[in-house]
C-alpha cells in the first residue's frame, strides 16, 4: 500500500484520521454483518422455496425449476470438475504460503505478539473458513445434481467456489501490502481475480453444483471476506 510520496507501507498500516476511521470501522462491520445475513435468508429460501424431488435418488431441492432449468442447460462436463478440482488445490496453496510466512515470523521475531496482526488475523480467518465448511458437511441443504463415484455429496454451499473467493481476494489485500511495484501489484490482482472468476463459472458449467450452491458460495464467501477487512483494519 503507498503513501502519497509513493512509499510503501506496512500491512497494518491504517490512517489517523479520528472520525473517518470510526466511519469506515462501523461500515466495514455493518457490511460484514449484511452480506452474512443474505447468506442466511438466502440458505432459509433454498431449503423452503419451490422443493422438489429432482436430484438423484429423489433427492430434493429448492428452487427447484430455477436449478432444473440452468442445469439442463449447462449439462455435465466431469472433465471440466476435475479440472476445477485440482485447481482447487492453488487455494490451499496460497494458504499455506501465508501460514509459512507467518510461521517464519514467529521463529524470527521469537514472539507471537511480534507477528503482523494482518497475518494473524488470515489465519484466524482461515479458521473461520474451515468452520464453515465442515458446518455444511453436517447440515446438508441439498445434494449435487449428479452422483459422485456412485454416491449422493452434499452441494450447498459450493464448497470451491467459497475456498476460492475467500482466500484469493485475502491474498490480493496482503499483496497489496507487501508488493512496492503497482505493476506487480496489479498483474497479481487481475492474475488472481480471473482465475477465481474461471473457478466459478467452470463449478457451474461442470453440472456438479446446482446455480443455488454457486450463489450461496459467493455470498458467504463475500461476507467471511467483508469479516476479515473489518477485523485486518481496526
Amino acid at each position: 500500500m503507498e503513501a502519497g510520496g509513493g512509499r510503501v507501507l506496512s500491512p497494518n498500516y491504517m490512517p489517523k484520521d479520528g472520525g473517518y476511521m470510526r466511519n469506515t470501522k462501523r461500515g466495514r462491520w455493518g457490511l460484514a454483518a449484511a452480506l452474512l445475513a443474505l447468506f442466511a435468508l438466502w440458505t432459509l429460501a433454498v431449503s423452503r422455496v419451490d422443493v422438489q424431488s429432482i436430484g438423484p435418488q429423489g433427492s430434493a431441492v429448492g428452487f427447484a425449476s430455477l436449478n432444473a432449468a440452468v442445469h439442463r442447460l449447462t449439462g455435465v462436463h466431469m472433465a471440466l470438475y476435475t479440472l476445477t478440482d485440482w485447481l482447487g488445490l492453488a487455494p490451499l496453496c496460497v494458504a499455506l504460503g501465508f501460514a509459512l510466512l507467518g510461521l517464519a515470523q514467529l521463529i524470527r521475531r521469537r514472539s507471537l505478539l511480534k507477528v503482523d496482526r494482518s497475518i494473524l488475523v488470515l489465519g484466524g480467518f482461515y479458521v473461520l473458513v474451515m468452520a464453515a465448511y465442515l458446518l455444511f458437511e453436517v447440515i446438508v441443504v441439498n445434494d449435487r445434481p449428479v452422483l459422485i463415484e456412485g454416491r449422493l455429496e452434499a452441494s450447498y454451499p459450493s464448497s470451491t467456489t467459497m475456498l476460492v473467493l475467500c482466500v484469493m481476494p485475502t491474498a490480493v489485500m496482503q499483496m497489496n501490502g507487501r508488493i512496492r511495484s503497482r505493476r506487480l501489484r496489479m498483474c497479481v490482482a487481475v492474475l488472481l481475480t480471473a482465475f477465481s472468476a474461471f473457478m466459478v463459472v467452470g463449478r457451474l458449467l461442470s453440472g456438479v453444483h446446482w446455480l443455488t450452491d454457486i450463489v450461496g458460495g459467493m455470498l458467504l464467501s463475500a461476507g467471511l471476506v467483508a469479516l476479515y477487512a473489518a477485523a485486518a483494519n481496526p
